[in-house]
């Protein structure tokens, strides 16, 4: 298949809010997003915090409607992780150097300052949903998407008889996630 078509099936997957698609997404761009906040004064805390707020900018374009790619995936996810982590750190005033060459981002993200702070919202209703989901719905999706661990690993550490079985129970956990996250953000948005 080739990458276009597979991005295109992605975007296409998260539009659905479809749990494979976005499971692709973080596998295949979580780790180069972590690279670029740790080797700049970020923790793997904060690339986790960034990387889900670039991934909600993404949802809230392809969910928008006649959002483009023009360029790959990885690429997207990485400018706006970027930008999203040049706020942070201005916010913070924080010691790191700006050079020339990011000047330019700096001034890109005053300009969507508000734009911005509609995805903060975003990203702690989707933090308020995580809290609210409970175990072991919580520690099941933690271990699946930051710990990276397999559905094999997962059945066994949660109990399950095997993966099929752990698989089904993160898609329930998925899908309550799902609806905590948008009751919680149709409540804030009125």
């Amino acid at each position: 298949m080739k990458p276009e078509t597979q991005e295109t099936l992605l975007l296409e997957g998260l539009a659905k809010s479809d749990s494979k698609a976005i499971e692709t997404i973080y596998k295949e761009n979580y780790n180069l997003v972590q690279s670029l906040i740790v080797n700049n004064s970020g923790t793997t805390d904060d690339a986790k915090d960034i990387f889900q707020e670039a991934i909600v900018v993404l949802y809230e374009k392809v969910k928008s409607g006649g959002f483009e790619l023009n360029c790959q995936l990885k690429t997207y996810i990485y400018s706006v992780s970027r930008r999203l982590w040049l706020k942070k750190l201005a916010q913070q005033q924080s010691r790191f150097p700006l050079s020339d060459h990011h000047e330019d981002l700096s001034i890109v993200v005053e300009d969507d300052i508000e734009e911005h702070e509609q995805r903060d919202m975003e990203f702690k209703t989707m933090d308020q949903a995580i809290q609210q989901i409970g175990e072991p719905c919580k520690s099941l999706l933690e271990a699946f998407y930051m710990q990276k661990k397999t559905m094999q690993e997962i059945a066994y550490n949660f109990g399950y008889t095997n993966a099929d079985n752990a698989k089904t129970q993160k898609y329930k956990c998925l899908t309550r996630l799902k609806k905590l996250f948008f009751t919680q953000y149709k409540n804030d948005s009125l």
